[in-house]
């Protein structure tokens, strides 16, 4: 089964300290690499294009084709005109969404923070804008850091960088959306302990909170291994979440929380820790801002930081 999430290219482990370290036992991304396998290879050169096998989306080899930074207006001006000259033969190009822009982003490498197979060029390490608004600032919407990766919201007067995108064969979690998945009224299997996501094949703890609060990034790992020694819920084979399906989780057309089907759950908290490490500096983890789904990172020494365990739905 494909599951609705991409897999990180993230390969090693390391500990709070920044050091390499085995992966076996760790319970860290790496050791795990769940998600949506990518193709090999995964991009395929047409001409001024690229096409990504992964994802359906195409995108100007050419990252930096709009030399200096526009504001929100002007970059989807911008992009009108690019159609209205039908750039590269096609007059279908847009502003990308949150998660089609963030879908390019490496958690391997840095500036930028692209694939290492990946075909482009003048990729600035810095933000570009998403097409997507955030919900709770109207005058706010998302960009994608390409120098380390996180994902931030910003007043649509601030000036980004601009890369366009067309799709080709886009799945529905990467079509032109605001971050909804489809059918969400049947999305969720909700039961005592646990809620599924059908768009995943990911099970939730229902409790989002399973270390009773705040805690460093190593003591996540280890409340995760302590629930499957004790079979919490009646299952194993939890694990703290890779970034990728932290996100798969948010719903960025709500806030406060940002988490789609947050009714079914208990106990859900602002920040949450996940197994992928920040390669940009590996003493920090990646981590999720609830509130709004910011995409960020957190200092793996500072208790900070929420447990949500996940793991794959029971098949039957």
């Amino acid at each position: 089964m494909i599951s609705g999430y991409l897999q990180t290219d993230q390969t090693e482990c390391y500990d709070d300290a920044g050091n390499m370290v085995s992966c076996a036992g760790s319970g860290q991304d790496a050791a795990y690499r769940a998600g949506m396998v990518r193709p090999n290879p995964r991009f395929i050169e047409n001409s001024d294009t690229v096409i990504d096998t992964l994802t359906g989306l195409v995108w100007p080899q050419n990252a930096g084709m709009f030399e200096f930074p526009l504001s929100f207006n002007e970059a989807r001006d911008a992009v009108e005109e690019m159609n209205r000259a039908r750039m590269f033969g096609v007059s279908d190009w847009r502003l990308p969404e949150r998660r089609e822009l963030f879908s390019l982003i490496s958690h391997a490498e840095i500036n930028p923070a692209l694939p290492a197979d990946n075909p482009f060029f003048n990729v600035f390490p810095g933000y570009y804008w998403t097409a997507t608004p955030c919900a709770r600032f109207v005058r706010q919407a998302w960009y994608v850091h390409f120098g380390g990766g996180r994902v931030f919201k910003g007043m649509k007067a601030g000036s980004y960088m601009v890369w366009p995108v067309r799709h080709i064969s886009a799945p529905p979690e990467f079509g032109q959306n605001s971050g909804k998945r489809k059918d969400e009224k049947n999305r969720f299997i909700i039961s005592p302990d646990t809620v599924t996501d059908q768009s995943t094949g990911l099970m939730w703890s229902k409790n989002a909170d399973i270390a009773n609060g705040p805690v460093k990034w190593i003591e996540a790992l280890k409340t995760v291994r302590k629930i499957n020694k004790n079979c919490v819920s009646g299952f194993m084979g939890w694990r703290l979440p890779n970034i990728r399906e932290l996100e798969s989780i948010t719903d960025i057309v709500r806030h406060s929380p940002a988490i789609a089907g947050s009714e079914a759950f208990e106990n859900l908290k602002p920040f949450y820790w996940s197994s992928t490490t920040s390669v940009y500096d590996p003493r920090y983890a990646w981590t999720l801002y609830a509130e709004d789904a910011d995409l960020g990172v957190g200092y793996k020494s500072n208790p900070e930081f929420f447990v949500w365990p996940v793991r794959d739905k029971i098949m039957s």
